[in-house]
């Protein structure tokens, strides 16, 4: 739920099994053709939603030669978000230092039954942490730089998008929207849908709807001596009490923590599941004052159409949230700026018309490449662990093994699918079973305490 703590923890020790057997999936090739040119002007691009994703294909497209408009509805507001992000964003991205709240270093799991978990404390290098920031200063800085770029960033609500009137390859696109009260259009010849779960861009082109999670946190504001207990430490809890499919957090920020929990399974019980992480962290939050309540969907697979004509859909409106840790930030920037260079690509320079079949080509498949069968094996493993107390028993246990600590950080802080040795990965298949039949008793000694209480 863009959170992303180490992501799908105990899950990645599968890494190296899945990165030798898995191939990437076969495909109708696409055709090239040639592309009409735009005589005395550039190709020109709507990016609705400024946020990770919008911003980081507007900075794109825009560096690349084509014109582009990006629209973001509230600047001043943010999306409810853990804030956490990968080492290796930082370099990526050029995320300045300064944007960092806290350098995490020490995480705590804690399963159903209390079994609590160091997770970090051996197996992060010493140069080795967790960024936290807040997404409305991410988002801020992004939107900027898009802009110094040469991205034109309207402050805009958009309110409709108009298909090609007619079926010419230069038909153009509009986009209907409205600054300060005032209805306004804007034609353009490609459009890229940024804006999020419930994507209007997404309705436009009908490309069907998709499960959605619900994320809900409360960011609260603690005593001195609390905050310094959560300096450098984000905990992570799982039980049925905080999210029947899901996890619990409380993540540290610059003066507060982000307390909240989500689930996909039972969302009108969204606020039963926070007062239960709020009775797990009671003594810990003691004496807090709640600064604000959140609450936003979260997309919790790809959508099946994310490219049609010349419009291409990328982060949550695409649906690239993973399973298992709800991580989304890296793979919504990341998405974006795969699509934008696509089309600079496809365009010249934005100086050539571009079709659909250039948009699959050079944006859809690339990214299916490289990471569908990482959804997919983290949707497989969200339903092993996150499906009952005994499997979060099981994974809270599976967590204290050094191994599956050091190839979670090195999948999650560099994604990249860690190489293991196969040893060490048969051993963890075996301990997984065993996990599995001990918390299964636990399970069990669990349900009779609670009977007989």
């Amino acid at each position: 739920m863009a959170h992303s703590l180490p992501h799908s923890h105990a899950a990645t020790f599968f890494s190296p099994l899945l990165s030798r057997k898995s191939h990437k999936p076969r495909r109708a090739c696409l055709t090239i053709t040639a592309n009409a040119p735009l005589p005395g002007r550039k190709l020109r691009a709507a990016v609705i939603g400024g946020g990770p994703a919008g911003s980081s294909a507007a900075e794109a497209l825009a560096a690349g030669g084509v014109e582009t408009f990006l629209f973001e509805r509230s600047p001043s507001t943010a999306k409810p978000c853990g804030g956490a992000i990968p080492l290796c964003m930082l370099e990526e991205f050029s995320i300045p230092l300064h944007l960092i709240d806290r350098h995490v270093t020490r995480m705590k799991i804690i399963s159903p039954s209390n079994l609590t978990v160091d997770f970090g404390a051996k197996t992060l290098k010493p140069d080795e942490y967790i960024p936290m920031l807040r997404r409305e200063v991410l988002d801020s800085f992004l939107r900027s730089r898009a802009q110094s770029r040469g991205a034109h960033l309207l402050h805009a609500l958009v309110t409709a998008v108009d298909l090609p009137s007619s079926s010419s390859p230069t038909a153009p696109y509009v986009v209907h929207h409205t600054i300060d009260n005032s209805k306004r259009t804007l034609a353009v010849d490609v459009i890229v849908g940024a804006d999020g779960a419930h994507s209007r861009v997404a309705k436009s082109i009908k490309a069907g709807g998709y499960t959605c999670a619900i994320a809900f946190q409360e960011r609260i504001k603690l005593p001195d001596d609390k905050m310094e207990y959560y300096k450098d430490l984000a905990e992570m809890y799982v039980g049925n009490d905080v999210s029947p499919d899901f996890y619990a957090w409380v993540f540290p920020k610059c003066d507060h923590v982000a307390v909240g929990t989500g689930t996909v399974r039972a969302k009108r019980d969204i606020k039963l599941y926070q007062r239960g992480i709020r009775e797990r962290v009671r003594q810990k939050i003691k004496g807090g004052r709640v600064m604000k309540v959140e609450a936003h969907p979260i997309p919790e697979h790809p959508r099946g159409l994310r490219v049609s004509g010349r419009v291409a859909l990328v982060g949550d409106a695409a649906g690239y949230v993973t399973k298992c840790s709800g991580e989304g930030i890296y793979f919504a920037a990341k998405s974006g700026r795969i699509c934008g260079e696509a089309i600079v690509k496809a365009s010249e320079g934005g100086d050539t018309m571009i079709s659909e079949s250039d948009l699959k080509r050079e944006y859809l498949r690339k990214w299916d490449d490289e990471y569908l069968m990482t959804y997919r094996f983290l949707d497989l493993l969200q339903r092993v662990f996150y499906g009952s107390n005994v499997g979060r028993e099981a994974l809270v246990e599976l967590c204290g093994d050094e191994y599956v600590q050091r190839m979670t950080f090195d999948s999650y802080l560099y994604k990249k699918l860690a190489e293991g040795s196969r040893f060490q990965d048969v051993k963890m298949v075996m301990k997984t079973i065993g996990s599995f039949m001990r918390c299964n008793i636990v399970g069990r000694e669990m349900e009779a305490f609670k009977f007989k209480v």
